[in-house]
């Protein structure tokens, strides 16, 4: 996920996305010790999966979400979806944007 390079962020969160082979869009999480100590880790954890809940079914489809919060901000619930919204509507449109066309893929190499 973080080799390919498609990421886009605002000031609360990073997010890193690839196509996924599932329908429904996938959350991976990265809170390192850099946010701050245990409890306000898994406060990150919380609110990021809480946001994520309340967001999936406005989220682009076959999309793998790996999401990091910024140092310094504070989990918030109601920012996290709405950065989480037009983060991944980003993305989407990046990583379609990236994707070789069908015609292209299905021809193959040239001998």
């Amino acid at each position: 996920m973080f080799q390919q390079r498609t990421s886009a962020s605002d000031g609360l969160i990073i997010v890193y996305a690839s196509r996924g082979k599932s329908e429904p869009p996938r959350l991976g999480l990265t809170v390192s010790r850099k946010c701050g100590n245990a409890v306000v880790r898994n406060r990150w954890k919380r609110s990021l999966r809480e946001a994520f809940r309340l967001t999936q079914h406005r989220l682009p489809r076959q999309l793998d979400l790996v999401v990091l919060p910024r140092r310094g901000a504070s989990p918030d619930v109601a920012r996290l979806q709405d950065s989480l919204v037009k983060l991944a509507a980003k993305l989407s449109s990046k990583l379609s944007a990236n994707a070789p066309s069908a015609n292209h893929a299905a021809q193959g190499p040239k001998s």
